[in-house]
Order: C-alpha cells, then structure tokens, then sequence
C-alpha cells in the first residue's frame, strides 16, 4: 500500500509529502481538496475511500519566520555546491564546513557554515579559505526561504499519480544529477 500523499499549495506547486493519514483527516476536516487516489480502498464499518495520492490545500499555507538551520537546508540554500570548487554534489557526498574554524572561535550559524564536498573540507583544514588560499563561491547568508527539496531524484521512482504534478519543476529547474531529498 502506498502510504505517501503529495501535498501542493493551492497554486498546484508541491508544498510537502505527508503520511495518507495525515491526508484523509485533512481531507475529513475540509482543509484539502483530494486530486488524485491510488488503487488501493481504504474501508471502515461505514465508510470507503481510495487512499488519497496527491492533494491540494485549499488555504495557503502558513508563512513561517526564518528558515530552520540544518545540514540539509545549508545544502539546499547552496544549490547542493561545494561552495569551494563549485561541484553539484548529492547529499552523501557533502558535508557543512565552518569558514571560519571551531578553533578559530567560529560558530554553527548560517552566516559561518557553507556545504562543503569533502576533499575541499579535508584540503582546508582548520583554517579559513584565506589561510588555505581557496575562494568561496560566495558567502554563507541566513535565507528567508527555500525551494522544495522532496522531490524524488527521478520522475521514474515517484508514484505515476505525482509525476504530472512534479514533472514541470525537474524539467524547469534541475538537472537529472541534481540531488534531491527522497520521498518514500
């Protein structure tokens, strides 16, 4: 059984992936307008429904102040780069460097953490790209948002029911070896 639901804003963009529980009460509560369903039937002494593939909200989402710091989100706000060499890399190839060293008294916040593929982080050291003569991209920055990452690498691993409703941000924006946060 397909347990996932591709939840989009009412602007049909994707806006998350939520369990089809979560779906159905959404559903249930009005909150959702139910697009598309798999195959398989959800039953209750009263009730059947198919279980719910793909939603659309029917309000817009909530605004939410900042962005969280987190590995995947430094990644994100990087274009998954290496800030130092500039290769497009997947999530398990990268990790966050500090530009300015622990050891140098530099903290893990946005404005001193950029991603990092680990032969320029081993490269640089304990110090900072200027001790290691090596130039940032660009500066690491607190971002006001982000785009969607949970989109499946390919369009062939998502359930058939999403790939009308996902295909036109692959094709738009990234390139088949852009990495991409897995949704199953």
């Amino acid at each position: 059984m397909q347990t996932k639901t591709l939840l989009l804003t009412p602007w049909m963009t994707p806006y998350s992936v939520v369990h089809w529980q979560v779906a159905v009460t959404l559903d249930y509560l009005g909150k959702v307008e139910v697009l598309e369903h798999y195959d398989e039937i959800l039953r209750s002494p009263s009730v059947e429904i198919f279980t719910p593939a793909v939603a659309r909200l029917v309000k817009a989402p909530p605004i939410r102040k900042g962005v969280k710091f987190s590995r995947i989100n430094v990644y994100t706000r990087d274009g998954f780069r290496c800030q130092y060499c500039g290769e497009r890399k997947a999530a398990a190839d990268l990790n966050y460097d500090h530009v300015v060293p622990r050891r140098q008294g530099g903290r893990t916040v946005w404005e001193n953490i950029v991603s990092s593929c680990y032969a320029c982080n081993d490269r640089k050291g304990s110090r900072t790209p200027e001790q290691a003569n090596m130039t940032l991209l660009r500066p690491p920055f607190r971002p006001k948002t982000l785009p969607a990452t949970f989109l499946p690498d390919d369009l062939a691993s998502m359930p058939r029911q999403w790939v009308d409703y996902c295909s036109p941000f692959r094709a738009a924006g990234a390139s088949d070896a852009a990495p991409q946060l897995s949704c199953g």
